[in-house]
Order: structure tokens, then sequence, then C-alpha cells
């Protein structure tokens, strides 16, 4: 771990049910290639293979474990709660982080006040960060890729209407102005959708840094066919909330809602 008194404090966020192996790596990744200084927020929700016991062991993190499920919204905001960084990071825990990947998503976030999210580039991920068929097989190759994507995209990148939450770096003061995840949207999807549209509601800008790549395992074919159902109720509850009929009309909606009003518009955590 980067242990730099004087530099800023990170809060790096990782939900967990199952998925030892991953989650290993993801945590491995994080310790090799992260070159600022962080403390690491676990949150376990009822995992069976042995993840939460893992995650026990590791030195200077905070972890806890849910004996009930609390879904990907809940367990950001008890992680939210317990951050004690000036930058807070959301990460999935089948991610495998890549070299400067933390250093250069807060830059962001530093050089431009107006940018409250940033998120990477990936392989699995939301049209507007995604790059298709990369060229990548195995681990060792997907870092010398993502080292070239860094070097040749260096200092880049471009607004997006939303993020995904697989990786949000935004700082804390975001989080008191807006409030944390929405939890009617559990167990998960399109929590992120909601965080972004409160976000920009707020005036800020969401920031794809062109020159971070990190691998994203993603769903297996089968696990995303039971998701489906999921997908499709909280995205029906997201246009219900915002009362809209699709994402066309997402960019009227924000200029509607703005200026933030704290009442309609915030979510305790």
């Amino acid at each position: 771990m980067y242990t730099d008194k004087d530099a800023l404090l990170t809060s790096i966020i990782i939900l967990t049910r199952n998925g030892f192996q991953q989650t290993k790596r993801c945590i491995q990744s994080i310790s090799d290639h992260t070159e600022v200084r962080y403390e690491l927020i676990c949150i376990d929700n009822g995992s069976s293979d042995g993840t939460s016991e893992y995650l026990k062991t590791l030195p200077n993190s905070t972890v806890i474990v849910n004996e009930i499920n609390t879904g990907f919204p809940g367990g950001c905001n008890q992680g939210f709660s317990m951050a004690n960084g000036e930058y807070i990071v959301i990460l999935n825990n089948d991610t495998v982080v890549t070299k400067k990947w933390l250093s250069k998503l807060i830059r962001w976030l530093e050089i431009d006040d107006k940018i409250g999210i940033v998120g990477p580039r990936s392989n699995y991920v939301l049209p507007e960060q995604m790059i298709h068929q990369v060229p990548y097989h195995t681990m060792d190759e997907m870092h010398v890729f993502a080292d070239k994507w860094m070097e040749k995209n260096n200092e880049q990148g471009y607004t997006a209407p939303y993020l995904s939450g697989f990786c949000m770096a935004f700082k804390k003061e975001l989080l008191l102005k807006i409030g944390g995840m929405d939890e009617r949207f559990y167990p998960g999807y399109f929590e992120d959708i909601d965080f972004s549209i409160r976000a920009r509601i707020a005036a800020k800008k969401l920031w794809v840094a062109n020159d971070v790549y990190i691998h994203h395992h993603g769903s297996s074919s089968f696990k995303r066919l039971k998701q489906n159902k999921i997908l499709n109720v909280n995205r029906e509850k997201l246009l219900k909330k915002w009362r809209i009929t699709n994402f066309d009309q997402l960019e009227e909606l924000i200029k509607l809602e703005q200026p933030l009003n704290v009442e309609r518009h915030y979510i305790p955590f």
C-alpha cells in the first residue's frame, strides 16, 4: 500500500458476493498498480466460498460482512458511510486494474472542478466507455495493451451522458451534495445511471478517462440471462422515478430538474 502521509487519501470500495478468485486477483492488481495513498473498504454480501474469510486477512483494510445481501446500492452506501478519503472509488470485484489507473482517474478530478465523476475505458462496460474487440487473450497481454493504450491516449478524455458503476471515481464532496446510491434499485443495475443523473443535475460533468483502461471480466452468458429480468425491472424503475419514457429524453430531463433540490435529489447514505 502506498503510504505517503502528505498525499490525499482515496477510499476504494469493493463489494463482494462470492467470486473468491476474481476478488483476490482484483485486490492483488490494486496492490501492484496503485501509486496513490488509499484505504480499502470491502463490503461482503453473504459470500459462501471463502471470500469473506480472505478479506479479513487483508492488512490496512476495513471489512464489513453482511449476513443479508444488501445489494450493490446498499453495499455502496455502507462503504460511503465509512470512507475517510477525499476521493472515493467504487470498483467491481471482477476487475483487474492497470498501471497508473488511480492517479490518472484522480488527475481529472483535480484539474477540472466541473468534472463530478470519472470512469475508465474497458472491454465489458456501457457503450460510451467500451473498447470493442480488444486484442489480448491473457492478463499479461492485457497489461501490455493497457500500457500502450495509456501512452497513446495520454491526458485525453471526453464527456458522457452517464457512467458505469463498475469503476467510478469522484470527490467525497459530491456525496455530500447528491447523496449515495438509491436502494430502490436493489439488488443492482441502473443505480449508477441514477447517480450519474443526479450528478449532472448538480451541474457536474461526467468524464471518461480515455487514458485509463481496466479489464472487466463481466458476467457469464448463463448469469446474464438470469439478470435480464432484474435489468428490465430496474430500467422501468429508473424511467418511472424520473418520469420519462426513454433515454432520449435525458438531456431535457436534466435541464428541467436543475437546479439541484436536496429534498428531491439527495439520497441519504
